[in-house]
């Protein structure tokens, strides 16, 4: 059967949406395989003793799309026997600690806006596990690249996210979705976070139309990449891109928005065949034709 342009997109929508599965029972084992690990290796008899792990990122607001690898896991170290002391100058061989806690499996140190430690799975996928001390009020340290230590509030961030989420009739994740594909698809220029921290300030309402969505949203943010850390930690997200790379995802967004616009027009006109032809442009390979 020849789906319309509307059907195309819903199949397409599902098959970016994590399973019930995968929410339900994969992605809380790999916290739970964090959190026997580390519970193992830093029993309350450490002098490092583990507190506990939680979830964060993609995975925890819903906003994760598939086929995904990635897992981001918060874990939490207890200061109880005074821990910061011998680490708040030195947060390399504290981050060096948590690594050898995985040694005999496949890790590697990663970092973005922070450092983590990456733990490889012999079936596929990865977790990254950003050990810290909690500060208060939400506030956690986070190991630097540089033997320092950065302020992150992922969970002052999420409580945001989820805000605007209800505030727009939640609609804003399914279409932070579309476009991670969007971004996966074209080089993936920006960072995970600042794009659904740039969707969620975008919109000002938001229906289930989500093919008009991305359409605006390819228009509206090119001007407006700049957007604060919703933590109150990271300053300006779009920070990580230079005028350069800033102006190769301007590009991108337009060159978005000018084919998001020619396949509502061809919508219109009932030309599906068109109008899922320039969505596939869009969005990529995977998004159904037929």
């Amino acid at each position: 059967m020849t789906l319309t342009t509307a059907q195309a997109f819903a199949s397409f929508q599902e098959s970016l949406t994590a399973t019930a599965y995968q929410t339900g029972t994969l992605i809380p084992a790999r916290r739970r395989g964090v959190e026997e690990r580390l519970s193992g290796a830093f029993p309350s008899s450490s002098d490092l003793p583990f507190s506990e792990c939680k979830m964060m990122g993609s995975a925890a607001k819903g906003t994760i799309i598939r086929p995904f690898d990635d897992v981001d896991v918060l874990a939490v170290f207890s200061n109880v026997k005074n821990a910061w002391n011998t680490y708040q100058w030195d947060s390399q061989s504290f981050i060096y600690r948590i690594r050898a806690a995985y040694s005999g499996l496949s890790v590697q140190q990663v970092g973005t806006r922070g450092q983590a430690v990456r733990v490889f799975y012999e079936g596929g996928g990865h977790v990254d596990i950003a050990p810290v001390f909690e500060v208060g009020s939400g506030v956690y340290k986070l190991p630097a690249g540089d033997g320092t230590w950065i302020n992150t509030a992922p969970f002052i961030a999420s409580n945001w996210y989820a805000d605007r989420h209800r505030d727009l009739g939640y609609q804003l994740s399914p279409v932070v979705r579309l476009l991670k594909a969007w971004n996966r698809a074209h080089s993936r220029r920006l960072r995970s976070f600042h794009l659904e921290t740039v969707a969620a300030t975008v919109f000002g309402q938001l229906g289930t139309d989500h093919r008009v969505a991305v359409q605006r949203f390819f228009e509206w943010s090119q001007t407006r990449l700049a957007v604060a850390d919703p933590g109150g930690q990271s300053g300006n997200l779009s920070g990580y891109l230079s005028w350069n790379a800033h102006q190769d995802v301007v590009q991108a967004l337009e060159s978005a928005r000018v084919r998001a616009a020619n396949a509502i027009a061809a919508e219109q006109r009932a030309d599906h065949a068109e109008a899922k032809r320039q969505w596939a442009v869009v969005f990529g390979p995977d998004f159904p034709t037929s």
